[in-house]
């Protein structure tokens, strides 16, 4: 991933909770030289000083299979992201886009039967946790995990290399900054209000 030196992120803590945060992720291989990619939840696991990007697939989805075949699976996570108009500078220049996001690269093996079931208790605890009647692997009957574990193939990709961007309009002057991040808040969208707020919070940490 190309990044300028003012997006780069390179705080690794600050990197794998953005990941916790934003984890519906796209993982794309190669088969035959054609890049291939599914878009799902995926889990962070640590084990002594390895990182793990984990998750499932569908039994049917031919992905998993290129795993074996695949020097580097690359995942893909993306957060928050807006348009930014240049009427907004004090100063003519193009328009263009700020955003979030981290690559990690890695080499992928199919999970156990065990670590698979230790892979999806952990993934409902964490998507279940607030929720009024929580749906937890151990309040499922054993015979229907039994047969939807027929049909899934779970997998961990050890992570190797950590890219991660942050485009929040780093590199403007305080005025300009500022004014974006006025014009974001009143946009009337989702996207440019959670770009406002990021903007904002990185503006008090600096300060």
């Amino acid at each position: 991933m190309y990044i300028p030196k003012y997006y780069k992120v390179k705080n690794v803590d600050e990197i794998w909770d953005f990941v916790q945060k934003n984890s519906f992720g796209t993982i794309v291989t190669t088969e035959q030289g054609k890049p291939i990619a599914t878009h799902l939840p995926l889990g962070l696991n640590k084990k002594g000083d390895d990182y793990y990007i984990t998750g499932h697939m569908a039994y049917g989805n031919p992905q998993w299979k290129t795993f074996e075949t695949c020097e580097d699976v690359l995942v893909m996570f993306q957060g928050s992201n807006a348009y930014i108009s240049s009427s907004w500078y004090g100063h003519e220049e193009v328009p263009t886009w700020n955003y979030q996001a981290v690559h990690v690269y890695g080499n992928a093996s199919i999970l156990e039967k065990d670590e698979l079931i230790e892979e999806l208790t952990l993934m409902l605890e964490k998507y279940e946790e607030n929720r009024e009647n929580p749906v937890l692997w151990d309040k499922l009957s054993p015979h229907l995990l039994e047969s939807e574990l027929k049909g899934i193939v779970g997998f961990k990709i050890k992570v190797g290399e950590i890219q991660a961007a942050d485009k929040l309009s780093q590199n403007r002057n305080e005025t300009d900054y500022i004014n974006i991040i006025d014009k974001l808040q009143n946009e009337g969208n989702s996207n440019s209000k959670q770009m406002a707020e990021l903007m904002e919070k990185r503006l008090k940490n600096h300060i």
